[in-house]
C-alpha cells in the first residue's frame, strides 16, 4: 500500500499535468471500489477547474473551483496516471477524467481497494477517514513530546504504535521498519519501555527518512507508480524491509523477519537491541 512518501510523490507529479485544467468529461467504467463510486457527484466536477493538489496522511486531495474536493486513497494497487486522450485504455482503468487540452487522468486499480469521494471543502474535517488522524510527521505538530506521550500508556509494540494513524498520520509498515532500524530499536519493543531519548530519536529520524524517500520518489515493489507511470527508487536504499535472509548493510549480520499480528516486521539482531 502506498505510504506517505509515495502519496506525496503522486501529488507532486500530478501538479504539472492538472493544475489550472478544467474537467470536460467524466466516465466511470467500474464503480465498485472499496466504497461504491458516487457517479453523480463525480460527474458534478465537469466544468470545474483544478486549483490545488494536496496530501493528508495517505490521501490525495484534488481541490476544484466552487470548493469541491476529490479525495482519493490508492488502496493496495491504485494508481492515478496522466496520459494523452489517444492512449488506449487498460483493463483496470476504472475512472477516466478528461481535461481541457487533451489530457486524461485515469484511476487504475486491479484489486479495487481504493477510495474515491467528492465532498465540499467544509466537509473534509468531518469525513470518518480524516477526522481522527494524528499529526503529519512532516508537519510542525509532530514532535518527540507528542510521540513520548503516546508511548507512556501503550503496551503495544512500537512498530504497531507507529502504524496507528491516530498517532502518526501517513506512516506504514515499510517506513516504520526502516525508522526503527535507524534508531537501533527492535520492532517488538513495548512502547512504554522506551526511554525519552529513544522516542526523541524516532521522532527526529521519521521526517528525515520520509524526506529521503520522497527525494527518491518513493518505494516501488510491484504496483506503485507516480502520475507519469514511473517507479520509485527508494527500494534500492532500504536497510531491513523485505530483506530477510540478506546481510545487514551496517554489520553484515543476517536480517530477520518476524510476524507481528498479520504483518511482517524486519530487523537486524545486532544493530537493533
Amino acid at each position: 500500500m502506498p505510504e506517505l512518501p509515495e502519496v506525496e510523490t503522486v501529488c507532486r507529479s500530478l501538479r504539472p499535468h492538472l493544475l489550472g485544467r478544467t474537467v470536460t468529461h467524466v466516465r466511470v467504467r467500474e464503480p465498485r471500489l472499496r466504497v461504491r463510486v458516487n457517479e453523480r457527484a463525480l460527474k458534478g466536477l465537469v466544468g470545474k477547474r483544478i486549483e490545488a493538489i494536496t496530501r493528508t496522511a495517505k490521501y490525495v486531495l484534488l481541490h476544484f473551483s466552487e470548493n469541491a474536493v476529490w479525495v482519493f486513497h490508492l488502496g493496495m494497487t491504485g494508481k492515478l496516471i496522466c496520459v494523452e486522450k489517444s492512449t488506449a485504455p487498460r483493463k483496470h482503468d476504472h475512472i477516466v477524467v478528461a481535461l481541457e487540452g487533451g489530457t486524461e487522468l485515469r484511476y487504475h486499480d486491479p484489486r479495487r481497494f481504493g477510495l474515491s469521494l467528492v465532498v465540499q471543502q467544509d466537509q473534509l474535517n468531518s469525513l470518518p477517514q480524516l477526522r481522527h488522524l494524528g499529526p503529519d510527521p512532516l508537519g510542525a505538530q509532530f514532535s518527540g513530546a507528542h510521540l513520548y506521550a503516546s508511548t507512556r500508556a501503550s503496551a503495544r509494540r512500537i512498530r504497531d504504535l507507529l502504524l496507528d494513524q491516530q498517532v502518526v498520520a501517513g506512516l506504514g509498515n515499510i517506513y516504520a521498519n526502516e525508522i526503527l532500524f535507524r534508531t537501533g530499536i527492535r520492532p517488538t519493543t513495548r512502547a512504554w519501555r522506551l526511554t525519552r531519548r529513544q522516542v526523541a530519536a524516532i521522532a527526529a529520524t521519521t521526517p528525515k527518512l520520509l524526506r529521503d524517500a520522497i527525494r527518491w520518489c518513493g518505494t516501488s515493489f510491484s504496483d506503485y507508480r507516480d502520475a507519469d507511470d514511473k517507479r520509485g527508487e527508494f527500494q534500492n536504499h532500504l536497510r531491513v524491509y523485505d530483506r530477510d535472509g540478506e546481510k545487514c548493510r551496517v554489520c553484515s549480520n543476517v536480517i530477520k523477519r518476524i510476524a507481528i499480528g498479520n504483518r511482517s516486521a524486519f530487523y537486524c539482531p545486532t544493530c537493533q537491541k
